[in-house]
């Protein structure tokens, strides 16, 4: 296997801005191990389990560090307007960008929700509790929530593009004022629904950011990036400590505002400052990867990185029965320093888990999938509109599965993701040159 990657990293082309690949790889890797950090289990007569934030204050800072998601959509926006760029430049349109877009994304989620599937309804026909069964799914299926925020970003890059070579700048600017008004009439007694509207508009600005970045707007020069990190950080530390946002930059169960459902301006300023950041590295990371073992290493993550996003939380699923319902590890106050130094075999456990099942499934994510070439001219009306029907279908079923919670299986949902990932790859066939 490390052979192929080698020469993967050999074969890249000059011109590719290895920095987005390294921040994208470094992004996901904070997010899986805060989760696993995070989760506090609990054993009695049945199994249980909340958040270390909903039992000890000094946890709350911390998600500053691990709450990387907006990184995850700085370098999609980036990565998406370069590889639109290309694609168009060889003749290719939006929609065939798409279908080739969303293919590594698409695949990997289909076999990891017919696998799920499948094993808890094989858990049910043993006689396990349903209201179990529920909740581990619903635990696995977490990761879920992303995306669907960034299927439907990708879907409007070409909007967002034209938008920025129309107003630059101001794009994002204007979709954080949108999120600020979502926010106020939240904070002021309205209905929730109000603020729902940030599930888009908050995301899209992270990635209009990227696309302003690799459009040149954003120049990764130490004074835009070190004022966009302090301004960043300023703002999150008003809106936050004397302010009305929470602290906590994930879901905590003790606070009416969450920061992430919906996403609200605070996060926004989190995410000004991980862009500040991630441009001051930026000629420092380039640096690093002109080596062949760091850059190797950066590609090989790479080749995996949904695998691993999608299947993080099931190995917590596999590490509840393996390690508290056999009684192998104990349950110390959460927060305590026993609780702490156990962390240690339950990170051990959670990883040798996860690797083998990025074993069993990277293949999934490396295989390519029918794509459009560039040169194979213009999408025809039926493949646009089993695009559009595909790409609605995929966002409305995880949506649903995700809407689902702990009560149980989002079966009713599933049909509705699956025809929509055969509309897609119908798309993609269609389109063959």
């Amino acid at each position: 296997m490390f052979t192929p990657l080698r020469r993967a990293a050999e074969r890249t082309p000059p011109g590719r801005d290895r920095h987005i690949d390294l921040l994208r790889a470094v992004a996901i890797a904070l997010v899986v191990l805060g989760h696993w950090l995070a989760v506090v289990v609990t054993y009695g007569e049945r199994v249980g389990g909340d958040t270390i934030l909903a039992f000890v204050s000094w946890a709350r800072p911390l998600t500053w560090l691990f709450q990387v998601m907006p990184v995850f959509f700085l370098v999609g926006g980036f990565a998406g307007a370069a590889s639109l760029g290309s694609y168009r430049r060889r003749g290719g349109d939006a929609i065939g960008w798409f279908l080739c877009r969303t293919d590594r994304l698409i695949r990997p989620t289909t076999a990891f929700l017919l696998t799920l599937g499948g094993a808890a309804l094989l858990a049910l026909l043993l006689g396990a509790d349903p209201a179990t069964v529920g909740m581990g799914v619903w635990l696995a299926c977490l990761p879920l929530w992303f995306l669907i925020a960034y299927v439907t970003v990708v879907l409007l890059t070409p909007v967002l593009l034209a938008l920025h070579r129309r107003a630059g700048i101001a794009v994002p600017a204007v979709f954080a004022v949108a999120v600020a008004f979502g926010d106020a009439a939240r904070l002021l007694g309205g209905p929730a629904v109000l603020g729902a509207a940030n599930y888009l508009l908050a995301w899209a600005a992270v990635y209009q950011l990227g696309i302003a970045w690799r459009e040149g707007a954003l120049p990764a020069r130490p004074r835009v990036a070190v004022s966009m990190t302090a301004g960043g950080l300023a703002a999150l530390v008003l809106l936050t400590v004397p302010g009305p946002y929470p602290v906590s930059m994930v879901t905590d169960p003790g606070d009416r505002l969450q920061n992430t459902s919906p996403p609200t301006l605070a996060l926004l300023a989190l995410a000004v400052a991980q862009t500040g950041i991630a441009l001051l590295l930026h000629e420092r990371g380039r640096r690093m990867l002109r080596r062949t073992r760091p850059w190797t290493a950066v590609v090989a993550a790479n080749s995996v990185i949904m695998t691993v996003f999608l299947w993080h939380m099931t190995a917590v699923v596999i590490a509840v029965p393996a390690l508290y319902v056999s009684g192998l590890l104990p349950q110390p106050p959460p927060g305590s320093a026993a609780w702490l130094l156990l962390r240690v075999p339950w990170l051990a456990f959670l990883t040798a888990t996860l690797a083998a099942l990025v074993a069993v499934f990277a293949s999934v994510e490396r295989r390519a999938g029918p794509c459009p070439a560039p040169g194979a001219g213009r999408s025809g009306a039926g493949t646009v509109a089993l695009t559009l029907a595909g790409a609605g279908l995929v966002v409305a079923g995880l949506l649903g599965a995700a809407l689902t919670g702990s009560r149980g299986l989002p079966a009713p949902m599933l049909p509705v993701y699956f025809t929509g990932a055969a509309l897609l790859r119908a798309a993609r066939s269609s389109h063959r040159p």
